[in-house]
């Protein structure tokens, strides 16, 4: 018995394959921008209060070092017959030195890497993706709903694909870590995906597809 060959896509299913396609990348990239952002913010937090406890201790290692009495503290092991002389005006002064340096490497790495005005921008681009983000799914709406022609589906994918070529590039690069946080919140923490319980409870019950 002859099987009847498999019918090809019609153009329709072949735009909306590549929409799709298109629309997966894009929640993807959007995703990675926002864990960017996040990750250089929480960075950048972590360096300031660091910078700021490094100040602290080395004001106090300074000020101790200054006005310590100049009294010299004798440790004497009796079985050893070994004694140390701890002068502590001067280990704070050792201190304060170590310290001051370790604050100054901070500020010139935060000099060189404005970690604050990228995370902006990663974040800036989340936005400007999220809107595009919508557009992808809103123009696969129309393909499933069937009020959209191949020509203006056509003329509405290219625009899109100009429109996000525009954002890329002016957009930071993104790190491998923001990636991987984005995959694990899409993937398995489905930060992207609502059950109908869950979206019914965003709105009024006229518009709930649960009406119970």
């Amino acid at each position: 018995m002859e099987t009847n060959p498999k019918a090809a896509p019609s153009q329709l299913e072949i735009y909306e394959s590549q929409i799709r396609e298109c629309y997966g990348r894009v929640v993807y990239t959007h995703k990675t921008q926002e864990k960017c952002a996040d990750i250089l913010n929480v960075k950048n937090n972590r360096i300031r209060l660091s910078q700021i406890i490094l100040t602290a201790m080395t004001t106090s290692g300074i000020l101790t070092a200054v006005f310590a009495k100049s009294e010299i503290f004798r440790i004497k092991l009796e079985m050893e017959n070994i004694e140390f002389v701890v002068d502590i005006a001067e280990i704070a002064g050792i201190f304060a030195a170590i310290v001051s340096v370790v604050s100054l490497a901070l500020t010139m790495y935060t000099k060189k890497y404005d970690l604050g005005a990228i995370s902006q921008k990663h974040a800036d681009a989340a936005s400007s993706i999220w809107n595009i983000r919508e557009k992808y799914l809103s123009l696969l709406t129309d393909i499933r709903a069937g009020v959209i022609g191949i020509d203006d589906l056509r003329a509405s994918r290219d625009k899109l694909h100009g429109e996000l070529h525009k954002i890329y590039k002016g957009s930071p690069r993104t790190l491998s870590r923001g990636y991987k946080e984005a995959s694990d919140a899409l993937k398995c923490m489905e930060e992207m995906t609502f059950t109908d319980e869950e979206i019914d409870k965003f709105l009024p019950k006229p518009l709930r597809k649960n009406q119970g």
